[in-house]
Parts: structure tokens; C-alpha cells; sequence
């Protein structure tokens, strides 16, 4: 098992290693600039060149079956779901899913319309202590399940 972080702005770094040590899984953090990770051997970090989306493309490229990814990017999301990744979790906890994926992107492109409208919508909730333990609690489920080999 292996988890695939999309790390620039991923709040819930700490808790990955945290829950990835408790399993055993491995730890890509693919960034565009170097992150301070802790010295385990099963944490990789993976420093991409800061061209557009190489994060995602890296991440996508290496999603599989054997794979969980942390991104709050419904776009990769949607890629790491196509390339069948056991499970795609965003850092407030919210699964994405293959039947929920649609929907997302859906209201992604309606906000990004009012956006260039000129209306001004404001953006999510703040990151929240209870957001930090929903995705303990999402990203355990998603391990115990890929092991299981469900989806």
C-alpha cells in the first residue's frame, strides 16, 4: 500500500505518517519545492519540476490499485479515480468517489463561472479541527478497505 500526497498545500501531512506508520504503507509527498519530511524509510519524497500541473501528473502516473491519494484537487482526483486508485481522499476528509466525482467537478466549473462573473462568492470553510479528524478517520477506512481489496 502506498499513499500519494499532493503536498504544496496539504494540511494534514503530520497525520499521514501518522496513520501510514500504523499500517505500514509507504509515503510519496510529490511537491514542486522541497518539504520537510521526517527520516523514516518509508517516506519518499518526490520534488517535481514547477511546470503546470507536474505534481498532478506525477501523482496520476503513478496511481494504481495499490495506491490512496490525498489531493483536495477535484481535477486530479478524477485522474487518480480513472487510473484506478484504491481510494481518493481530500485533507477535510471527504472521499471522492466514482460516483461522486461528477457532481464535483460539476460545481467546480459553476463556481469557476461566477468567479470570472465578477461575483463574489468566497471560498471554502477555514481548514478545521474537526476537518483534521475526519480525514484520520477517512484515510484509516480507506487503508483497512484497499487491504480488504475493496473500493
Amino acid at each position: 500500500m502506498r499513499i500519494l500526497v499532493d503536498a504544496d498545500a496539504c494540511p494534514v501531512k503530520e497525520e499521514i505518517y501518522k496513520v501510514a506508520g500504523r499500517h505500514g504503507a509507504s509515503v510519496a509527498i510529490v511537491s514542486n519545492s522541497p518539504i520537510r519530511t521526517p527520516a523514516h524509510s518509508w517516506i519518499e519524497r518526490v520534488i517535481v519540476s514547477d511546470g503546470f500541473d507536474a505534481a498532478d501528473n506525477w501523482i496520476a502516473e503513478h496511481a494504481g490499485p495499490e495506491t490512496i491519494c490525498i489531493t483536495a484537487d477535484i481535477l486530479l482526483a478524477d485522474r487518480c479515480l480513472k487510473a484506478g486508485a484504491a481510494a481518493v481522499v481530500a485533507p477535510n476528509g471527504k472521499p471522492f468517489t466514482l460516483s461522486s466525482i461528477g457532481s464535483a467537478i460539476a460545481m467546480r466549473a459553476i463556481m469557476a463561472d461566477l468567479r470570472a462573473g465578477g461575483d463574489a462568492i468566497g471560498g471554502p470553510p477555514p481548514f478545521s479541527k474537526n476537518d483534521r479528524s475526519r480525514f484520520l478517520s477517512a484515510l484509516d477506512e480507506a487503508i483497512v478497505r484497499a487491504k480488504k481489496g475493496q473500493k
